[in-house]
């Protein structure tokens, strides 16, 4: 369970620069929250009012026999009640308003930023883990500043206000009840201690279940393939029994800490009405007053089982805190330069010269490469797996940076282009085509508004994909699914060179699919992509010999190095590793073409 050390909470429960951070976002909504103190200060006046109310409805109306005017304490009492209701529900709406209205903001920037990462970040960062960050984290947050904060602001208002009213009552009950207090403050520093070490090892639990269930439901088809069925079960049985077991233990601390409370609350009640009732008794105070000492009592107590409460919530907030910003904090490792070159007159000549990159340092992907594409051309890459032939799509729309050498489009060093120039020039097409869970539509065009749908049709059709979407019962505004399930392998690809077809690109990067679809479909994928390469810059990973055989050039890599490069005829001739590889790899795919076509 080492994998999720980055769950335990390590920080303090209260980090005075991390809330300085937070409070950068609330700022614009200052108003809104020194709306919600002030009503939340009337709420708290308002809620110490009923049992003054009732000391001096007992004392001075129904003691001295003045029933009748009763209705007026009636009155008073219902009107501070629906005071309170108003003033609270302003209070719940405002904080509310301004803990949303800050979590939006940093939400939205949180997920702009991490838009901006390089891939290399994701290399290294599980997805959810990441999605943790932005919503859970963002929800724990919420809940410091909509519970939190202001909240326990009211609770030390209560607590002052009740003390003082106690000592306003009767100075010698109120001074009993109170010496409660260091013996609450000791069981709540060991409550705090406990807790805390309880709350990190359900933290690291819990995400170590979802990670085993999230893993088990994204791989249904290996563990039912493979009947692991029954060792998932008994493995996940085993996790999760860890997982119930440390959450008994948690609650524990709860169940421990406030009985108690409640058990010295009802000691001080017991107090207040021995030494109370002697001097009711003796006449020195009104029944009335003893009444509201146990009604204030009781209320007392409300507020310290909230700060205790709250200690949860700041704890799980600094750490949701820390992690939120120390992600907002990470810079880009790639970025366009200050001053962008304008490329004029845009031609796609691409060149890579001694170009050396490396994943992690130290260890070398590619070995000093150098080819040439010129405009128009059409090229294939071809290689074993790990040759570095889907590192050098990476590296053309710079989505890592190289370690030396130089990767130039039209003369330019991609460097010196921005970032957004750059991949508006280069159409990508993944072996695995992502497709989202929207509609063909959106998926064409990628919510881009610059392309109308008029663009979106006449691109389907030029890839030769309207055929099947005119079969979809919505057709174009047919959802497609998460990524793109409803759909084949074969109408996947074929979306995918329709929107290529959208964005018009002058270069286009395609690591050709290895799956295998039907002969209509792969027909009509050919048909394709030789339209959409038709006077465009090409790069190929290619898998299909039919696609080697079609392009201007091929390069063949091995081991980070260019090692041949050539026509197919010209590669076979000279009998070197490009022939190995068509040995291996293509001859079976050429004889079965020719069976096909007999």
């Amino acid at each position: 369970m080492s994998q999720f050390h980055d769950e335990l909470i390590t920080g303090k429960a209260y980090d005075g620069k991390l809330v300085k951070r937070l409070f950068g976002f609330v700022t614009p909504y200052m108003r809104y929250m020194l709306l919600a103190i002030v009503f939340l200060f009337i709420v708290t006046v308002l809620d110490i009012l009923p049992p003054f109310i009732t000391k001096i409805a007992i004392d001075d109306y129904i003691a001295k026999n003045r029933v009748g005017e009763l209705y007026k304490i009636i009155i008073a009492y219902q009107a501070v009640l629906i005071t309170h209701f108003l003033f609270q529900f302003l209070h719940t709406y405002t904080i509310n308003l301004m803990a949303q209205s800050a979590m939006y903001d940093l939400r939205v920037k949180l997920f702009t930023h991490m838009q901006s990462l390089p891939f290399s970040f994701y290399d290294k960062n599980p997805v959810g883990r990441l999605i943790t960050r932005v919503i859970g984290d963002i929800e724990t947050l919420n809940d410091l500043l909509s519970a939190g904060f202001v909240t326990i602001v009211g609770d030390f208002f209560s607590l002052f206000g009740i003390a003082a009213m106690l000592l306003f009552l009767d100075l010698r009950l109120g001074l009993i009840t109170l010496s409660i207090l260091p013996v609450i403050c000791v069981i709540t520093v060991i409550y705090r201690k406990y807790a805390r070490d309880a709350y990190r090892e359900v933290r690291v639990n819990q995400a170590a279940l979802n990670a085993y269930f999230q893993e088990n439901v994204s791989g249904v088809c290996e563990v039912q393939n493979f009947t692991r069925e029954e060792a998932n079960f008994k493995k996940f049985d085993a996790i999760n029994a860890k997982n119930r077991d440390t959450f008994i233990r948690s609650i524990k601390q709860n169940a421990m800490f406030f009985p108690a409370v409640e058990l010295i609350n009802a000691t001080a009640i017991a107090a207040v009405i021995y030494f109370g009732g002697r001097e009711v008794m003796g006449e020195t105070i009104g029944f009335g007053v003893l009444v509201a000492f146990t009604q204030y009592i009781n209320r007392f107590f409300k507020p310290i089982r909230d700060i205790a409460e709250k200690y949860n919530i700041f704890q799980m907030a600094m750490a949701s805190c820390e992690k939120t910003f120390s992600l907002l904090d990470l810079k880009p490792a790639i970025a366009g330069p200050e001053n962008p070159t304008v490329l004029e007159g845009f031609k796609g000549n691409i060149k890579f010269d001694n170009v050396v990159f490396e994943y992690n340092e130290g260890d070398e992907i590619l070995h000093g490469v150098s080819f040439e594409v010129k405009s128009g051309e059409s090229v294939a890459i071809v290689g074993r797996t790990g040759s570095g032939k889907t590192t050098i799509i990476n590296l053309l729309a710079r989505f890592y940076d190289i370690k030396s050498g130089t990767i130039t489009i039209d003369g330019h060093d991609i460097k010196t282009l921005s970032l957004e120039a750059l991949r508006s020039y280069i159409a990508i097409m993944q072996q695995d085509v992502f497709l989202f869970s929207a509609s063909v539509d959106k998926n064409i065009r990628m919510n881009n508004p610059k392309i109308s749908f008029p663009q979106v049709v006449a691109a389907a059709r030029f890839v030769n994909a309207e055929k099947f979407i005119e079969k979809l019962p919505q057709k174009y505004n047919q959802p497609v699914g998460e990524r793109g399930v409803t759909l084949s392998v074969g109408q996947r690809q074929l979306l995918a060179l329709a929107r290529a077809i959208a964005f018009d690109p002058g270069i286009i990067i395609m690591d050709e699919a290895t799956s295998s679809v039907d002969t209509e479909t792969e027909f009509l994928i050919r048909d394709a992509m030789k339209k959409v390469l038709k006077g465009r810059t090409s790069i190929i990973i290619a898998h299909r010999l039919s696609t080697i055989k079609n392009v201007d050039r091929i390069i063949v890599l091995h081991k980070g190095r260019v090692r041949e490069t050539g026509s197919h005829e010209e590669l076979l001739k000279m009998r070197g590793m490009y022939y190995k590889l068509y040995e291996l790899q293509y001859r079976e795919q050429e004889e079965n073409e020719k069976t096909a076509s007999v």
